[in-house]
C-alpha cells in the first residue's frame, strides 16, 4: 500500500511541475510583466463569402501616439459589422516592428455576431510582435474562419 502511495505522490509531482513549466512559457510568451504598447481601433467589415475590413486608430508607444491603418480580407464570412477594440502589445522593441501581416489565432475568431457582442483574439506578425485585442462588434457577422490583418504606421 505504501509503494502505491509512493507513486501517486510521484505522479503528483510529475504533473505539477509540468504545469509550471507551461505557466512559465505562456507568461514568457505574452510578457505578463507588462505590455510595451496599446493599440486602439475603430473598424468595418462587409462580406459575402470573401470579404474586406478597415480601420484605423492609434498605437501608444513610450508616451507618444502614432496613427495606424488597417486592412483585411477573410474567406467564409458572412455580413457587415462596426466595431471598437483595444489591445495590449507585446514583443515590440522597435516602432518599424509593427507594420506588417498579423495573423490571427484560431480561439475567438469563429462565431456568429448578433446585434452587439465581445471577442476576443491573440495576433501577431513576422517580427514576433503579438497584439491581444478585445473589441465590441455591432451588426451581424458569421465566421466560419480565421484570417488576418495589415497593420501598418500612418
Amino acid at each position: 500500500m505504501e509503494e502505491i502511495h509512493m507513486n501517486n505522490v510521484k505522479k503528483i509531482v510529475i504533473l505539477l511541475l509540468a504545469l509550471g513549466v507551461m505557466t512559465g512559457f505562456t507568461r514568457a510568451a505574452t510578457h505578463q510583466s507588462g505590455p510595451n504598447a496599446t493599440l486602439r481601433l475603430s473598424m468595418g467589415s462587409f462580406a459575402l463569402g470573401i470579404g474586406t475590413s478597415w480601420g484605423s486608430g492609434t498605437l501608444t508607444y513610450k508616451g507618444k501616439d502614432y496613427p495606424v491603418k488597417v486592412k483585411g480580407l477573410s474567406v467564409g464570412r458572412v455580413g457587415a459589422t462596426s466595431s471598437s477594440a483595444y489591445g495590449e502589445v507585446f514583443n515590440l522593441q522597435h516602432l518599424r516592428d509593427f507594420n506588417g501581416h498579423y495573423n490571427v489565432g484560431g480561439a475567438g475568431t469563429r462565431g456568429v455576431t448578433l446585434g452587439g457582442g465581445k471577442a476576443g483574439t491573440l495576433m501577431s506578425n513576422q517580427a514576433g510582435v503579438l497584439v491581444r485585442i478585445s473589441s465590441t462588434q455591432k451588426g451581424l457577422d458569421v465566421n466560419a474562419t480565421g484570417g488576418g490583418v495589415d497593420m501598418q504606421l500612418k
